[in-house]
This record gives structure tokens, C-alpha cells and sequence, in this order.
């Protein structure tokens, strides 16, 4: 049978992403913040957008009262109490500049040559300082190093050797290259290294440049004048037993009672184990919900988080422009394109709010025992539940629950928080793993510390209130909620 090459004809149905769909999608995952910025984004790539003025200013009142929404008034068109206005304003500024010498104020550092004061126009002003000049900025762990060496430096070699050093520490501090590899670095002798790293390790903070943690904290006690005392014997050779807390072997180790291991381990407790950490330059992450929900009465209000989201509206000049019957086509067409782009920008910001109110409006209608009585009446759900309610896709619900927060009575949430999975009890309905996970979170806070319950007495204390839980779950949210084992929450005294 030959076989040849035919064309033919074939229709079929799918879906296509178009470029609006995509925006509208991007638009319904982005946060709060995130949002603000595509919006001023969006801003400056079309000129049909614009900011709207103030609910509370004239400009928008006498917009509002227009009773043709096309209507755009004028100069010439000014009422006159516009125009009595502008006279006031005017002598008001004319009386503030009799009032305060702007000039001399603003002599020093100004856009343009001043003549005001004799000198002229030839001469320059200062250039303006920058805003970064008031803004105060942390030291970081190097700068406030390099500071120090600079008076410790023996030479141009050592100074070089210190540098190597800095180079070569974690962000805790620690020191990660030996002095094989920093003398290779800087062309010296290991011996050099050595008496350089010890000089340079009575630098601040204490324990800096340590190569493990045993030095850091002797280096510390050094500091203190410990380091013949059993902390240092402690810091030296029996940091397992600190580790596992080991009161007795201590004892049997360094040969002391009780009392003074007791106040040895509480010295060895006081040092920092990280001391470059004091330096660190990670910044803290605030967060902006995106909803609010408030009490009133009896009822939970939802009110959408709109503080410094700019609002739109179309640019009036190129709205006229597009009007004009002088403008030529091209720059019609091109207003045109880019008046459909401005309109569904705005109508996908209004679509991406409404959508955000519903969802969160769903969830709190199956969370409502969390609003009223706390955590540990979570109830399990999932993303399917919420989209039948509001005959939504769940791809849609988990696009505006993601990154997103709403500040509630109980605090600050993720939307995606609300969302978990089931423990069974044996008789009963079903908990959400967060309430469970509280519940472990407030029994490991209620035990005695010097006797910390193990994972099985917390599945069977779990089990004595109707929650069926395995041990290997229990390690697990454990693990999860940060705290440690039985053994490394044990407290010795």
C-alpha cells in the first residue's frame, strides 16, 4: 500500500488563553501590594489611564454632580466661586511668602541659580542631597569588622590576612576556610594566619571567627576571665552530655556537686552560640491583608482592603482627543486600542474584588465557629467545597487564596490557612490538623518541664478527648509547630 501526503480540512473546539484572560488571571492572584504595583505599571504603559482624585475632594464632587459622564468642563467653563477660590488661595500665598523667607530657607539647596542674594547667575547652588542621605543603615557584620582591623593591623600583610578572614565568615559568624586555604589566599605562611586569627578573634562581638562552637563559647569565657572554671571544662570536652542534659554525668565528669554544674551549665546558657547574628541584615517581612473582618454585634462584616490602591479612571485630555474629529486616524486607532485596554483593566480590577469578597464570604460561612470560639474549632476544608458553594473552579479559589491575608478577631490569617485536612475521632465528626496541632501546642506548654511528656503519652492524652491520632502524626506536627523532642525540651533544674 503506497502511502501519500493529503491536506484536509478539521474542526475542533479548545480553549485559548488571550492576552485579556491572562491579565485577568495574573490580576486575581496578586496581593495587596502586588497589585499596587502592576497597577502604576500599568499606569505608565497606557496614557488613557489615570489616577482619580479623592471621594472627598472638589474635583471628584463636581464629577459626581456632571449629569453627562462625558461632560468635561473647561478652563473657560471655571464657575465663578472656582474662580473666587483661586483668588483666595492666592493672597493666602501671597501673605505666607511675606510671612517666611522661603528663599533663604531654600537658598542653599535649590532646582535653579539664585540672584536673590547678590550672587549671580552664574553661580551654582549646591546640588540637592539625596533622600538616602537622611535614612540611617545598619552595619552589617564586615563593616563593623573592617572598622576595628583597621586600628589592630600590624602591617599591610596583616591587614590583608584580616581581610581573607572576613571574607570567609557565615552569617552566624564562623569561620569556614582553614588557615591552609586563607594563607594560599593571601600568599603567607600558616603560622602568620595563626597569630593573625588569634588577635583578630579579640575583636567584637566575642566568639567572632571561631571554627567551631567549643571555641566560640571559650573564646567567649576568656572574655569573662572563665577559663579555668567548669563552664570552660564544660565548653571543652563535654558539650554531648550539656546536649542531652546529662546533670549527672556532668557531675561524674568534672567531679562537682551539684550546685556548682548548676551554675556552670546556667554561665554556658548565657553565651551566644552565633555571634555574628546580632549583624544580620535579614529584614523583617510585614504583612498587608487583604481583608478585614470585623465584629459588629452579632454579625461578621467583610470589608476589602482598599487603603493606598490608586483608583482609575480614563484620561480626560486623550479622552478628547479621541473625540476630535481633527486627530488623524492613526491616532485615533491607537487611543482606541489602548481606551478597550484601560476599560478591561479596570473592569478586571473590579472583577478581581468582588471575586475576593465571595470566596472569603464562603469560607467564614463554614469557619464560623473559628470566628466565635477560637482555633480549636477549626473545621476541615477543601478547595472543592468552596467552589461549589459559589459555583466557582477550584484553580480559582486557589489562585485568590494564595498569598494572601485576612485580619480577623482571632488575628491575622493566610486564606489558605482556613483550608485543612481531617483527624478522625472515634465517635463524632472530624477536626481540622490545625486545631489538632494547637491542642499539642498546649499540652507540651502545660507539662512540667523537668519531666517533658513523650510522643505516645500525647497520643494518649489525644485519645482520651475522642481524637484518634498515630504517634508518628503527633512527631510530625511536632515537628511542624518547632518544638523538640521530649529529650531536648527536658529542662535539668
Amino acid at each position: 500500500m503506497a502511502m501519500e501526503l493529503q491536506i484536509s480540512q478539521k474542526q475542533t473546539q479548545g480553549m485559548i488563553m488571550t492576552p485579556q484572560l491572562q491579565q485577568a488571571i495574573k490580576l486575581l492572584q496578586l496581593n495587596h501590594q502586588e497589585l499596587n504595583v502592576e497597577i502604576y505599571d500599568w499606569m505608565m504603559q497606557n496614557p488613557l489611564l489615570d489616577l482619580a482624585p479623592p471621594a472627598d475632594s472638589a474635583e471628584a464632587a463636581a464629577e459626581t454632580s456632571m449629569a453627562d459622564p462625558g461632560y468635561d468642563q473647561t478652563p473657560e467653563a471655571t464657575p465663578p466661586e472656582e474662580n473666587q477660590f483661586a483668588e483666595v488661595a492666592q493672597e493666602t500665598e501671597a501673605k505666607i511668602r511675606e510671612e517666611f523667607d522661603w528663599e533663604n530657607y531654600l537658598g542653599e539647596y535649590s532646582s535653579s541659580p539664585s540672584t536673590s542674594l547678590g550672587m549671580g547667575s552664574h553661580e551654582t547652588p549646591e546640588e540637592t542631597p539625596g533622600f538616602e542621605t537622611f535614612m540611617a543603615t545598619r552595619t552589617s557584620l564586615t563593616d563593623h569588622l573592617i572598622w576595628q582591623w583597621r586600628f589592630v593591623a600590624k602591617n599591610q600583610e596583616d591587614y590583608q590576612i584580616g581581610e581573607s578572614i572576613i571574607g570567609n565568615l557565615d552569617d552566624d559568624g564562623y569561620l569556614v576556610a582553614t588557615l591552609e586555604e586563607i594563607a594560599a589566599m593571601t600568599g603567607s605562611n600558616v603560622s602568620e594566619v595563626t597569630d593573625t586569627l588569634k588577635r583578630f578573634q579579640q575583636l567584637d562581638p566575642a566568639g567572632i571567627a571561631a571554627r567551631d562552637l567549643s571555641e566560640c563559647l571559650l573564646l567567649q569565657l576568656d572574655r569573662l576571665n572563665c577559663s579555668n572554671t567548669p563552664a570552660a571544662a564544660i565548653c571543652r570536652n563535654h558539650l554531648k552530655l550539656l546536649e542531652k542534659k546529662d546533670l549527672q554525668g556532668l557531675c561524674r565528669a568534672l567531679n562537682c556537686e551539684s550546685d556548682t554544674v548548676a551554675e556552670a551549665v546556667e554561665l554556658v546558657r548565657s553565651l551566644d552560640p552565633k555571634p555574628g547574628r546580632a549583624y544580620s541584615q535579614t529584614d523583617p517581612i510585614y504583612v498587608t491583608p487583604d481583608v478585614y473582618i470585623t465584629k459588629i454585634g452579632d454579625e461578621y462584616v467583610i470589608t476589602l482592603n482598599e487603603d493606598g490602591l490608586p483608583k482609575l479612571r480614563f484620561n480626560k485630555a486623550y479622552r478628547r482627543m479621541l473625540n476630535d474629529k481633527n486627530s488623524s486616524d492613526e491616532t485615533r486607532k491607537y487611543l482606541s486600542e489602548k481606551l478597550k485596554g484601560a476599560a478591561f483593566l479596570i473592569r478586571s480590577i473590579h472583577q478581581r474584588q468582588r471575586t475576593i469578597y465571595r470566596v472569603t464570604e464562603s469560607i467564614f460561612k463554614f469557619q464560623r465557629d473559628f470566628l466565635d470560639k477560637g482555633i480549636e474549632h477549626l473545621k476541615p476544608l477543601v478547595l472543592r467545597d468552596v467552589a461549589l458553594d459559589i459555583n466557582f473552579h477550584e484553580s480559582t479559589i486557589s489562585r485568590v487564596t494564595t498569598n494572601k491575608y485576612v485580619d480577623t478577631p482571632r488575628g491575622v490569617f493566610e486564606l489558605k490557612y482556613f483550608f485543612d485536612s481531617p483527624i478522625n475521632r472515634f465517635h463524632g465528626d472530624s477536626l481540622s490538623s490545625e486545631s489538632v496541632k494547637n491542642r499539642i501546642k498546649n499540652i507540651i506548654g502545660g507539662e512540667d518541664p523537668k519531666k517533658p511528656l513523650s510522643d505516645q503519652k500525647i497520643v494518649e492524652i489525644l485519645q482520651g478527648s475522642n481524637i484518634k491520632i498515630a504517634r508518628r502524626t503527633v512527631a510530625k506536627y511536632r515537628e511542624i509547630l518547632g518544638l523538640g523532642s521530649s529529650a531536648e525540651r527536658k529542662q535539668m533544674f
